[in-house]
């Protein structure tokens, strides 16, 4: 049973920008550390960027100074905003609570494919 929804992805020029969107029924994301992740097709899911309980941001060395992971505790959405996108940030993009072995976590959505191409 997938309990977030990920929305915002599409096809995206080099050095583009792209926000992406998670939302959840099942999950309040102000009393958690939520995260984002992304996958390549035949590789695992790998970490992105996750926002502790109290809005304290973390980042990948792959995206830092690019991307920027938030919170909307009234609506309940974390977001991901990509900037200075590269062909290598092209994979699905899901969110979920942080760990650091995501192949450990359950209840994944559908993701979002983010493909960044001229």
């Amino acid at each position: 049973q997938a309990w977030f929804a990920e929305s915002g992805g599409g096809l995206v020029q080099p050095g583009g920008s792209r926000t992406l969107s998670c939302t959840s029924s099942q999950v309040v994301f102000s009393r958690t550390t939520m995260a984002w992740y992304r996958q390549v097709p035949g590789n695992e899911r790998e970490l992105v960027a996750h926002i502790t309980d109290d809005d304290r941001p973390r980042y990948a060395d792959f995206v830092k100074g690019r991307f920027s992971i938030s919170k909307d505790n009234v609506k309940n959405t974390v977001s991901l905003q990509m900037n200075s996108l590269n062909s290598e940030d092209t994979a699905a993009y899901y969110c979920n609570y942080y760990s650091d072995i995501p192949r450990y976590l359950h209840n994944w959505g559908k993701g979002t494919l983010v493909t960044v191409s001229a």
